[in-house]
């Protein structure tokens, strides 16, 4: 990032609908010189809650950043608040779980290269080799952990110890042909974001392209959540699809699912790196 660019809080808060909240949160960030740039929300009525997210410019901000989010604090405890703020300087440590496919994984590399995503991709985590030499392209830490049902568990207290050590922030699945335990799940929650080869819900199991091409559909698609205990039905973030016709062989069909498995994962990425993504329950608030 630029030295010389200004240096951006961005606040998530999410509340128990109430009169007032936009104006008591507004006129904290002016009283201390945030001048704010972007201020979304949104109101679940069923629900009774409130969502919000605002960006201010802390260059005339008159507290450090800890002492500023200590006093916001109060104000959020009184509103029954849960909260972030996360700052433009600061940017998220990844580390990219993969298997053997590589589309996923070429696009978040290269994207990040030339400075679309803002990420400190700290490390690549595969259970195989092949993708090894892109850890070396990239100048990435490549670690291979071999998993079986009899290791599973050893292997992922493992993970879980390395990814702790390195303060990862967010953990993507890019085409991870692993089922994350429920235990490693609650290490990272809304952490985890993998990218699904449907437009949930979808054909289970192997080959879903051979699948979708039996069965004659008339559109694919590709899934982005976030990763819980319950497999494939974590809070979408986003989606995708494309047309196909009985002119598509499977072949079609892999190539225009990885299209959008890529295309999807890193819209999904995007979100979440900015900060625009509140999980509520089953579902995500995305402020566009």
């Amino acid at each position: 990032m630029n030295d010389s660019a200004p240096l951006i809080a961005t606040l998530l808060l999410s509340c128990p609908d109430q009169k007032g909240l936009v104006a008591r949160i507004s006129q904290f960030i002016f009283q201390h010189g945030g001048n704010i740039l972007n201020l979304d929300e949104h109101a679940e009525r069923e629900e009774s809650m409130f969502f919000t997210r605002v960006e201010w410019d802390t260059k005339e901000v008159d507290l450090s950043q800890q002492d500023f989010e200590n006093e916001f604090a109060q104000l959020a405890d009184e509103v029954s608040a849960n909260w972030k703020i996360r700052y433009s300087n600061n940017k998220q440590k990844l580390a990219i779980f993969v298997s053997k496919y590589e589309h996923c994984i070429q696009e978040i590399l290269w994207l990040n290269s030339i400075g679309e995503l803002e990420a400190d991709i700290r490390m690549i985590i595969s259970n195989h080799t092949d993708l090894e030499y892109l850890a070396k392209q990239y100048k990435i830490d490549f670690h291979y952990f071999p998993i079986n049902k009899e290791n599973k568990s050893e292997v992922e207290q493992k993970e879980i110890a390395l990814l702790k050590e390195n303060k990862i922030d967010t953990i993507i699945l890019a085409r991870y042909m692993q089922i994350l335990s429920a235990d490693f799940v609650r290490a990272f929650p809304s952490r985890i974001i993998n990218i699904h080869h449907s437009f949930l819900p979808a054909f289970m199991g192997a080959n879903p392209y051979r699948q979708a091409y039996e069965k004659g559909v008339k559109i694919i698609g590709a899934t982005s959540h976030y990763v819980t205990e319950s497999l494939d039905e974590g809070p979408i973030i986003e989606q995708a699809v494309t047309r196909i016709s009985h002119r598509d062989s499977p072949k079609d069909l892999i190539s225009k699912g990885r299209e959008l498995e890529r295309s999807v994962l890193v819209r999904a990425l995007k979100f979440h790196l900015s900060n625009r993504v509140l999980p509520f329950g089953k579902k995500t608030i995305i402020f566009e």
